[in-house]
């Protein structure tokens, strides 16, 4: 993987950091837009949302977080951290892919989740982005960047077509599917390089 900036872009706009932070104007900006919409609308913004988000989860769990904890101090309690909140957030949503995004219980939920994502985000960019960028290597940040375009690429966001029926989406549900191919479309590339 070649480490040099994009042409026509600043080195530091080519780094992982600033990616997944671009990554974070993207989700904030859907999660707004789901509670602005209503019906079909809402579902179809909810679920890019959580398609977006797990993916970029998953891409955080299997690319940065292992760069982070031999990089930052104390990167493993701070990668421990974002973790826990991380399954969190898969469980939230989860849950509300099965309600009707109409309903106040959604309505509800969904501000639960937009609150936790929105701490983890900052949480994540003050406790492990900051201390990546400042004492990770440059090389290495745009590399991982490299790789997060890939993995995210190659990750794929509808759920597996076997589970289209009410009692797969009921056992597993396209957030399950959707994580677990991500992981799988991941790691597999992470074989690869």
């Amino acid at each position: 993987m070649s480490a040099h900036p994009t042409p026509g872009q600043p080195p530091g706009n080519n780094d992982v950091v600033f990616l997944l932070e671009e990554q974070h104007r993207t989700i904030r900006l859907l999660l707004a837009k789901v509670l602005d919409e209503t019906g079909t609308e809402r579902r179809e913004s909810f679920r890019d949302l959580m398609q977006r988000l797990i993916v970029h989860e998953t891409t955080e769990e299997e690319i940065v977080h292992p760069y982070a904890r031999h990089t930052i101090v104390n990167g493993e309690q701070l990668v421990a951290d974002r973790l826990l909140e991380e399954e969190s957030l898969k469980q939230a949503l989860l849950h509300l892919e099965l309600l009707d995004p109409d309903s106040p219980e959604f309505v509800d939920a969904f501000e639960q989740l937009r609150q936790e994502v929105l701490a983890h985000d900052d949480a994540e960019e003050a406790r492990e982005f900051a201390p990546l960028k400042e004492r990770g290597d440059p090389a290495e940040l745009q590399a991982l960047a490299q790789a997060v375009r890939a993995a995210a690429a190659l990750a794929p966001i509808h759920p597996h077509p076997g589970l289209t029926s009410a009692k797969g989406t009921i056992l597993v549900g396209p957030a399950a599917a959707v994580y677990g191919r991500a992981r799988d479309a991941i790691r597999k590339l992470l074989d690869e390089i």
